[in-house]
C-alpha cells in the first residue's frame, strides 16, 4: 500500500510539472513576440543585402553557428531560427528570393566554424553571413581574449568576401547566465562588433527583457535542457531579426540615394 502510495505521489508531481511546462508555452504562444525598438534596432546599415533588395535581385544568407542555429531544441528543423527566418523574409519580400542556408552544427566553438569557413561560408557567396558565436566558449570558460581573436579573425574573413556581417550573442538561458563569464563574453561582442565596424543582434539582452520585464518564465521560451530555445523562442527571434534586417537594409538603401557621392557614382550623367 505504502508503495502505491509512493507511486502515486510521484505520479501526481510529474503531472504538475509537465501542465505547469504546457502552461508556460501556452502562456508564451498566446504573447505577441516582443522586443524594444532599442534593443533590435542594428546599429550599421546592411549595404550588401540593401542593394539586392532594391534590385529585386536574389539573396543568400549563411546562418553559421552551433546548436542554436542548427536548431537544438525545436521540434523540427522547420522550427529552426534560420527556417523561420526564412519563412519571414519570403513574406516580408514576396518578389525576392531569398535563401538561408543553415550552417548550425552543434557543439561548435569559434575555432571550429572558422576552420569551415570556406567551404561552409565563403564558397556560398554571401550577402549576409550571420554569425552565432559565444555560448559554447561561456560554458567551455574559454578565455574571453582568445574568442576575441578568433571573431576578429572570422570578421576579417567575412569582409574580405564582400558580405555583410551580423554577429549573435549568447542566449539568456539557466546555464549560460549560470556561467560567470557569459556577460562578460556578451561584452567582448558587443566590443568587437563596434571596433570592427559590424552588427550585432542582441539575443541575450531580448531575451533577459521577455524573462525580467516581461515576466516570462523561462520554460515559455527555453526548451526543458536549460540552455537551448524552444520553437516559441526560435520563432520569435526570427520574427525580430526579419525585421532588424529588413530596417538596416532600407537605411543602406537610403543613405545610398542621399549621399552626392553615390549619386555621383551610380549616375552617369551627373558626371562632368
Amino acid at each position: 500500500m505504502l508503495m502505491n502510495d509512493r507511486w502515486r505521489a510521484g505520479l501526481a508531481i510529474a503531472l504538475l510539472a509537465a501542465l505547469s511546462i504546457c502552461s508556460a508555452r501556452a502562456y508564451a504562444a498566446d504573447r505577441m513576440c516582443d522586443g524594444p525598438s532599442d534593443l533590435t534596432r542594428l546599429d550599421r546599415p546592411l549595404v550588401h543585402v540593401g542593394e539586392k533588395l532594391s534590385a529585386r535581385e536574389p539573396i543568400k544568407i549563411v546562418a553559421l553557428g552551433s546548436s542554436s542555429t542548427a536548431g537544438a531544441g525545436a521540434s523540427s528543423p522547420a522550427a529552426s531560427y534560420p527556417s523561420r527566418l526564412a519563412v519571414e523574409l519570403g513574406k516580408l519580400y514576396p518578389d525576392v528570393p531569398i535563401t538561408v542556408l543553415n550552417r548550425g552544427i552543434n557543439g561548435q566553438d569559434a575555432a571550429e566554424m572558422i576552420a569551415r569557413f570556406k567551404q561552409d561560408v565563403i564558397d556560398e557567396r554571401p550577402d549576409l553571413v550571420i554569425w552565432q558565436i559565444g555560448t559554447n566558449a561561456a560554458l567551455r570558460d574559454v578565455p574571453i581574449e582568445d574568442v576575441g581573436k578568433l571573431v576578429r579573425e572570422g570578421i576579417a574573413e567575412i569582409k574580405n568576401a564582400g558580405a555583410d556581417i551580423l554577429l549573435v550573442d549568447p542566449q539568456f538561458a539557466p546555464k549560460v547566465i549560470a556561467k560567470p563569464e557569459a556577460e562578460g563574453m556578451v561584452r567582448l561582442i558587443a566590443t568587437t562588433a563596434t571596433s570592427t565596424k559590424v552588427n550585432v543582434f542582441r539575443r541575450f539582452a531580448i531575451m533577459r527583457h521577455w524573462r525580467e520585464r516581461d515576466g516570462m518564465s523561462f520554460d515559455a521560451f527555453t526548451s526543458p535542457d536549460g540552455l537551448h530555445m524552444n520553437d516559441w523562442g526560435y520563432g520569435c527571434w526570427a520574427k525580430l531579426m526579419c525585421t532588424a534586417i529588413s530596417d538596416a537594409a532600407t537605411r543602406a538603401v537610403t543613405s545610398a540615394h542621399a549621399s552626392p557621392d553615390a549619386v555621383h557614382i551610380n549616375n552617369k550623367s551627373a558626371i562632368p
